[in-house]
């Protein structure tokens, strides 16, 4: 069976040659043509118009799930007075040491060759001074392993009285709204540390760290209840965090100013009480944004002794830490949440 194709023009000559022609079937044989392209160009339009109103409808979708789950998130673009915008420069690092000279001096060289690293503030804590030997290796080696076009500043600070509370003193730079605390044994990788920063940008007013914890409610007496501070088995058991701890993480430079302006009672538990300090940082935070911290995902390092970490009861001392604190603050400020900021790039699956 074969085909037939009929075409117009061939339609107007047979009909001039059948013995049937007639001006009014020429003219509408020559009008055919604009008619079919007519159609053809209304339903051109109508299929644009289609995808237009739904990639109208999508953009907006997107737009309402951002502003929700910024909302949520506590990624909220309307910063308060103290944040006009994300910062866009580099970062601190603010290194809390505890009497470790060898482990100070790998972790100043390790922040030192991070690209986006703009200052490095060494706390050491302890009874002990350092010796200006070592002050000025530890200078030797900042300018030594600095990446960045402009070389790291350097600043030792020696904190006196054996105060780890003191690790979050204001601190002197306007140039940085950006601190990462870090404990002087601890090791990010800058691949990890940049992108936390770049996630903290999004979220100046979130902690923004690595290492998450959580609380849960141990009992409840007379309506009042006793929280139970929790560790990273619990974390990754229920998936849920409410803090990340500031031995690894960012938070803005004002937020040291705030510590500093607490309620003389809470200043006054925390110099008096060990391993409080960075839980009042976590409460502090979320008391200011009603919002959870952000967890990233990234791998860190532990070097030399966690001379600090190792205390004995230190489980006990973080329970009673948790509930004095919060019964200052009247109500439990820590905000739940189970998001975790993942870089696509490390993801093999999504």
């Amino acid at each position: 069976m074969s085909s037939v194709h009929v075409d117009i023009a061939d339609d107007a000559a047979a009909a001039a040659t059948d013995g049937f022609y007639s001006p009014a079937k020429q003219k509408a044989a020559n009008r055919r043509p604009t008619v079919l392209t007519i159609q053809r160009a209304r339903q051109t339009l109508c299929a644009a118009k289609v995808k237009l109103i739904l990639a109208v409808l999508t953009f907006s979708f997107i737009i309402y799930v951002s502003s929700k789950l910024s909302s949520f998130m506590g990624w909220n673009p309307h910063y308060p007075s103290f944040v006009s915008s994300p910062s866009r420069g580099g970062y601190t690092v603010l290194i809390n040491s505890w009497k470790q000279s060898s482990v100070l001096k790998q972790s100043v060289a390790h922040y030192a060759s991070c690209r986006s690293v703009e200052r490095i503030h060494v706390s050491w804590s302890g009874s002990e001074p350092p010796s200006e030997k070592l002050i000025a290796r530890l200078n030797e080696i900042a300018v030594l392993k600095s990446e960045g076009a402009q070389k790291a500043d350097f600043i030792f600070e020696v904190i006196s009285g054996d105060q780890l509370a003191s690790r979050f003193r204001p601190k002197s730079y306007p140039n940085t709204d950006a601190i990462f605390s870090v404990d002087d044994n601890v090791i990010v990788p800058c691949p990890s540390l940049d992108f936390a920063f770049s996630v903290w940008q999004t979220a100046p007013l979130s902690m923004v760290g690595f290492v998450p914890r959580t609380h849960s409610v141990n009992k409840e007496q007379n309506n009042v209840a006793y929280y139970r501070y929790e560790g990273w088995w619990s974390v990754w058991w229920t998936g849920t965090y409410t803090m990340v701890l500031s031995k690894a993480a960012f938070f803005h430079r004002k937020y040291l100013d705030f510590y500093a302006h607490m309620s003389p009672s809470i200043q006054n538990y925390v110099a008096n009480e060990r391993s409080c300090e960075d839980i009042a940082m976590s409460l502090l935070v979320a008391n200011v944004t009603g919002a959870p911290p952000v967890w990233v995902k990234g791998k860190i390092y532990e070097i030399g002794a966690s001379s600090i970490g190792s205390l004995r009861g230190r489980s006990l001392l973080r329970n009673k830490c948790l509930n004095d604190l919060i019964s200052h603050y009247g109500s439990m400020p820590l905000v739940p949440t189970n998001f975790k900021a993942v870089s696509a790039k490390n993801e093999w699956l999504w």
